[in-house]
């Protein structure tokens, strides 16, 4: 809980006025008050080039399993389909580690501090890149080529599904309350961009390979094309590293981590407020260590007395540690007595629920576009090899296009005004309308009809829950349980698109895809109900919430004990 720092007594041999601290952000507190919210500042912009990469890459790595599994049918297979289980394994792979990594990561972040594990999801994913791009394809037999790739991906997956907790949380630590919903926006929209430059990607190696595999007939070249598809993701993630590594701990987080100590005066909650409205890139004035490893902050009393100020930083700096150590004893059992009370656990509930909900449609729809490519022409179900991958190619360019990436502009430039409840609640009941078109009217809507459809359907999707219920669980809890939140949220979700991954093929066989459409659609539904547990959190600073709420709890307990 952040609380101001308690002044040491030794300090004020040389005044009667106590000690204060300062957190340099005060002379950023009115920064942006008349610029747009979707006005990013430098250092705002530097914030989501750290942050965004993650998203990035997780949509890229989302995009290119597709192409990259139809090109290991004629490495492996001479161009026969994979082995359903093995198929299902290197797509679900990074699901599956998805789900660890967010629930991990998420406690790691809350537990260690966002400095000490920011950077290692980063690590991991480079690793596991680089183990993929090692899979021997002309050692192993096709089966135990695909298990290497299934494994390593498993591992990405981890380094992925990390990345939610931890940017959201970096992010969120240090953004301006004003612009706090259109930063974190910024940031998940680069998993748009993801996909766009996936698509793009593969139709730009596949054209330099064209001669070889067309004109030459070397189709198993093929394996080049794959290799270098998945290797270029290295370079976003090498670009970031060091300034993951090297960033420093929010004020706002080393406040809260401090312990939960009870706000006991308005002068408190305004001093909240204060660092509410920080600029998202202030660099804190770096301090000397102390002998047992902690940073003391400055004092305002320099020139006062070198000696004096010394003793005084050292003895805080004492404290502090005795304080993190305390807190990070107490942090599991205080995650749980914050959640056992109702007013948290139904917004955690939501949270968990809405993301859920959403991501069995979103990913039963994009991880299964074989559909809409057949409706437009490109599935690549004839020509040579070269000629089915570039197809495919190009049709999921079209695809990417029509409504993936706009969307998010939308939500970009309306989230500060319409608020996350509204986006998401419309999000999910337009997303459930096109559904319904889709399902209602699959056998007879003509090509022309059925793209505005799906484009509309991706177009809501992304101004709405696609990107609320990432925000969502940033912006509602507060900073001693955020990332830890956001990770279990983020997990539901994957667990969700995990079910909807393996399921969507062998219930399309059994009850056909109109049918599969209409469960989606009552997902929407769901999801939308699900949003009403949830409070609007434009404008609203968790941290100030729950520092009113404790300090109602010492009244109570106070009221009591008389």
């Amino acid at each position: 809980m952040a609380h101001p720092p308690r002044p040491d007594s030794s300090a004020a041999v040389h005044s009667d006025r106590p000690t204060t601290f300062k957190s340099n952000l005060e002379e950023y507190e009115r920064e942006g008050d008349v610029r747009y919210p979707f006005l990013l500042s430098y250092r705002e912009v530097k914030l989501l080039g750290i942050a965004g990469v993650g998203f990035f890459l997780d949509a890229y790595d989302l995009f290119i399993i597709n192409p990259v599994a139809t090109m290991l049918q004629y490495r492996l297979y001479g161009g026969e389909a994979l082995p359903p289980g093995l198929e299902g394994f290197i797509k679900a792979g990074a699901n599956i580690g998805s789900v660890i990594g967010q629930f991990a990561f998420g406690y790691s972040a809350d537990y260690f501090g966002r400095k000490a594990v920011y950077g290692k999801e980063l690590m991991l994913i480079i690793f596991a890149t680089i183990g993929t791009l090692c899979d021997p394809t002309g050692a192993f037999s096709p089966s135990g080529s695909l298990i290497w790739l299934g494994v390593w991906r498993i591992i990405l997956g981890i380094g992925i599904g990390g990345d939610y907790p931890m940017s959201a949380s970096v992010a969120t630590d240090r953004a301006n309350l004003k612009r706090r919903g259109t930063l974190l926006s910024y940031i998940f929209a680069n998993q748009g961009w993801g996909s766009f430059v996936g698509s793009l990607a593969t139709i730009i190696i596949l054209l330099c390979y064209k001669h070889t595999m067309e004109v030459d007939g070397k189709t198993s070249k093929v394996d080049g094309v794959w290799r270098i598809l998945v290797g270029l993701s290295l370079i976003p993630a090498f670009g970031t590293l060091y300034q993951r590594l090297t960033l420093p701990e929010s004020t706002r987080f080393s406040e809260a981590r401090k312990g939960n100590v009870p706000v006991a005066d308005e002068e408190s909650i305004e001093e909240l407020k204060k660092k509410a409205n920080a600029d998202p890139g202030v660099s804190e004035k770096v301090t000397p260590a102390s002998s047992d490893g902690t940073r003391t902050p400055p004092s305002d009393h320099e020139g006062t007395g070198a000696s004096t100020e010394e003793n005084a930083a050292g003895a805080l700096g004492k404290r502090d540690a005795a304080d993190l150590a305390a807190a990070k004893k107490d942090h599991f059992k205080e995650f749980f007595q914050y959640f056992s009370e109702w007013r948290h656990l139904k917004v955690l509930l939501g949270t968990c629920s809405c993301w859920f909900l959403l991501d069995i449609a979103f990913y039963g729809i994009n991880l299964n576009q074989n559909v809409v490519l057949q409706q437009i022409g490109f599935d690549g179900n004839d020509g040579s090899p070269w000629n089915r991958l570039f197809k495919i190619g190009v049709g999921n360019l079209i695809v990417t296009a029509l409504g993936f990436v706009p969307g998010y502009y939308v939500t970009i430039l309306t989230i500060e005004k319409l608020g996350r409840k509204w986006i998401q609640i419309q999000g999910f009941l337009f997303a459930a309308l096109f559904l319904g078109i889709l399902a209602g009217k699959f056998e007879t809507l003509g090509t022309a009809p059925f793209i505005v459809c799906f484009a509309f359907l991706q177009f809501f999707f992304n101004f709405g829950a696609n990107t609320t219920t990432y925000c969502y669980p940033a912006e509602v809890f507060p900073t001693r349980f955020r990332a830890s939140a956001h990770g279990m949220s983020a997990a539901c979700g994957k667990a969700g698109a995990i079910i909807s991954a393996l399921a969507f093929n062998s219930l399309s066989k059994k009850i056909g895809t109109p049918h599969v459409l209409w469960i989606f659609f009552g997902c929407c539904i769901a999801g939308a109900g699900f949003t009403l547990l949830l409070p609007e959190v434009r404008g609203r600073d968790p941290d100030i919430v729950y520092a009113e709420e404790q300090r109602e709890a010492e009244r109570q307990r106070a009221l009591h004990a008389h």
